[in-house]
Order: structure tokens, then C-alpha cells, then sequence
């Protein structure tokens, strides 16, 4: 099983649609990311998004499992490019093909090397809205075109609400 390991904050502020939807609702770019990244995902990564939880005191950095995918809201303190740093170096050290997704430089010439690579955010958002016809059969609707509440569990809805402010 390959890794993919996503800096979740740089994908959804870099690239449509989730900069549109984090304009006006921060939360749902972040379900609507880990919704997209989980079908994807299915059956061949396992796949870890990890947001910056880096100024809020709440922020643990416990790594929570939403739809077969891991999310982590580093602690508080650390930021996440640290973080995804540190799970691509751990990965490399076992030889695991990993792809890690980010648009920061720093973080791209720090993990890249040996088994792991690296593709921007606008390269994974254009493979999510061009490659989809071979994933959308894994997303809870079926498709990409169902409203963003019908595509994910108002349970999980309410945990990446609650992650991201600590609450939990």
C-alpha cells in the first residue's frame, strides 16, 4: 500500500473548489477535502491529511480517523509542515513509496529523496477534478456533484468541527 500524505491547509487555500468554499466556510473545505482525499484514497493509499493546529493552546495533535483517512491538526505549537515532515522521513526510513502533497517549497525539498516524492496542490487538485471518473465510485454518493452534505456523515461533520477547534 502506497502513502499519501496531504498538507491539507495548502491544498485547500491554493486550489478550487476548496478555496471557494473556505471564503465562506472553513469547515466544509475541510470535509469537502478529507471527503475527496478518502475516495481517492480507497484501496490503494493509505492516506493521511494533516492541518495546522498550530495556534490554538486546544490542539493536541492526535491523529483521528475519518472515512479510512487519518487527520491531523498538529499541536499546538508545532505546525504541520513539521508534521508531514516528520511522517515523510518515517516512511522513507521504511522504504514506503509515499507521495506527499504540498505547494511549500521548504516542505518539498525537505521530503523529497529515496521512496518519497512529492506533487504540488494545483498537480493533486487537477488529478481529483480530472481523474475522478475512476474514484467518484468510492465516494459515499457515487459522485462528485452531490451537495457536500450529502457526501459525508453529519457524525464525521461534526468530529472535524469539533478536531479543529480543539474540542475533542
Amino acid at each position: 500500500m502506497r502513502s499519501l500524505i496531504v498538507d491539507g491547509y495548502n491544498v485547500i487555500h491554493c486550489t478550487p473548489p476548496y478555496n471557494d468554499l473556505a471564503d465562506h466556510d472553513l469547515d466544509s473545505a475541510r470535509v469537502a477535502l478529507v471527503s475527496d482525499v478518502a475516495a481517492f484514497a480507497h484501496g490503494d493509499w493509505d492516506a493521511t491529511v494533516v492541518f495546522d493546529g498550530h495556534s490554538n493552546p486546544a490542539s493536541e495533535g492526535r491523529a483521528h480517523h475519518v472515512a479510512g483517512v487519518t487527520v491531523v491538526f498538529s499541536r499546538f505549537g508545532v505546525d504541520a509542515d513539521s508534521v508531514i515532515e516528520m511522517l515523510a522521513q518515517a516512511a522513507r526510513s521504511r522504504g514506503e513509496e509515499t507521495v506527499v502533497v504540498t505547494s511549500d517549497a521548504q516542505t518539498q525539498w525537505t521530503v523529497l529523496g529515496g521512496s518519497v516524492s512529492r506533487m504540488s496542490s494545483a498537480e493533486f487538485s487537477a488529478e481529483l477534478r480530472e481523474g475522478g471518473r475512476e474514484w467518484t465510485e468510492h465516494a459515499p454518493a457515487g459522485t462528485r456533484s452531490v451537495r457536500l452534505e450529502d457526501r459525508i456523515a453529519e457524525e464525521a461533520r461534526e468530529k472535524l468541527w469539533r478536531w479543529a477547534r480543539g474540542l475533542d
